[in-house]
């Protein structure tokens, strides 16, 4: 076993036509079961790490609080084959999750919370709060390469996924991994907002796809930029772009495309936004 987010496995490697025994390190996936006044709202499965910023990030993005001072305590809690996050809301929080859980359990058999599901998922999001911080060409490049270089279970296992908060001037003040790209994105939401950083600041940065649940998210913080390495899908531009969020993919090396909000990536040269 390794620290808790990675374990040292036997394995084979085919090089130069040969088979060679060898060793490798790979992350652990438990079940982590989100419990509320004693209730289990959600299990995920995740890398055992950053519990308490993924009990904080959890809370906001599925819109069970709307700032961190709503939850009292997290407490994790080893439960057999996985962990037990037990938070503890304030009254009005625990007493308004308790009446959301009785109007999704009521309707059984209608198909309501099937509609529920669908329109959650694919939920609007509020626009984020206009700033005057912008990145240059230069900026989104280094916050891509600052995030490879500071995956450190990645260096171990290439097998997770990473999130990060930049700030122009500071680089990342904040990385998160998890083998789950919403996972690690959570647990980097939660971690900002228990640091009282200001997300209007700077920009979040992600290994993954650009998925819509990556912009929500974004949103929920209250971040205005997005960067990835890879691209998106259309609905999350059409998210972002009703969010105004401004949504950067494909950064690889000093190379990316913006698909809304060109404004807030300067290079001095008007012409090069239409």
């Amino acid at each position: 076993m390794g620290d808790g987010t990675s374990r040292r496995v036997e394995e084979w490697s085919f090089r130069q036509g040969r088979m060679v025994a060898s060793h490798r390190n790979v992350p652990e996936e438990v079940p982590i079961a989100f419990s509320y006044g004693g209730s289990t709202h959600a299990v995920m499965m995740a890398t055992p790490a950053d519990l308490v910023d993924f009990a904080y990030g959890f809370s906001l993005a599925e819109e069970i609080i709307v700032t961190p001072e709503e939850i009292v305590a997290v407490e994790p809690i080893e439960a057999g084959a996985g962990i037990d996050v037990q938070i503890t809301l304030k009254d009005a929080k625990a007493e308004a999750l308790t009446a959301r859980r009785r109007r999704m359990a009521g309707p059984v058999g209608c198909g309501l919370c099937g509609i529920e599901s669908i329109e959650q998922a694919a939920r609007q999001v509020a626009r984020v709060k206009e700033s005057a911080h912008r990145l240059t060409p230069e900026m989104v490049a280094e916050a891509a390469r600052l995030l490879g270089d500071g995956q450190q279970l990645n260096r171990e296992t290439r097998a997770v996924h990473g999130a990060g908060f930049y700030r122009p001037g500071k680089g990342l003040l904040t990385i998160r991994e998890d083998v789950g790209r919403h996972n690690a994105l959570d647990k980097l939401v939660g971690a900002v907002l228990r640091a009282g950083v200001r997300p209007q600041e700077g920009a979040v940065v992600v290994t993954s796809r650009l998925s819509v649940e990556m912009v929500q998210k974004t949103a929920f913080l209250g971040c205005p930029i997005l960067i990835a390495i890879s691209a998106p899908t259309a609905l999350a531009i059409e998210t972002a772009d009703a969010a105004g969020i401004s949504l950067i993919g494909i950064a690889r090396g000093d190379e990316f495309e913006v698909f809304t909000r060109p404004d807030r990536v300067t290079t001095g040269e008007a012409s090069d936004v239409a």
